[in-house]
């Protein structure tokens, strides 16, 4: 059960290591406006922008995993394929976000498709 909660864990920390790049993105374009970052951040162009796509996505692939992982916390006990369901969740978001980054669209899409997959699985398993 441990690295099941650990995954969860790293799911929801994902935007913050997320927001690093475009951290990087928005001091290279003139500095870190931290007054009006969302102004900042919307006129980002290119990894820039992607980047902030990205962060923002993190957040949104936790309203999908979280009540899935959650739900098989409370009605049932973590077993070995609910494991590695969080570890294939873990590993599909950090390949979404590289495809993010560097614009590979069709293996972007894909990831988030089996990452949902992945979320509807976790539900699936505890019927």
């Amino acid at each position: 059960m441990t690295i099941f909660v650990l995954c969860l864990l790293i799911v929801c920390i994902m935007p913050f290591l997320a927001k690093i790049p475009l951290a990087v993105a928005m001091h290279k374009g003139g500095g870190y406006d931290n007054n009006h970052p969302r102004e900042q951040q919307q006129a980002l162009e290119g990894f820039g922008a992607r980047a902030n796509a990205a962060h923002y996505n993190c957040f949104e692939a936790i309203t999908y995993y979280a009540p899935a992982a959650l739900t098989v916390l409370a009605l049932s006990s973590v077993g070995a394929l609910h494991t590695w369901l969080a570890i294939a969740f873990v590993a599909i978001r950090v390949i979404y976000l590289f495809c993010y980054w560097y614009d590979i669209d069709k293996l972007r899409s894909l990831s988030f498709i089996a990452g949902l997959g992945v979320s509807v699985a976790l539900f699936l398993s505890v019927l």
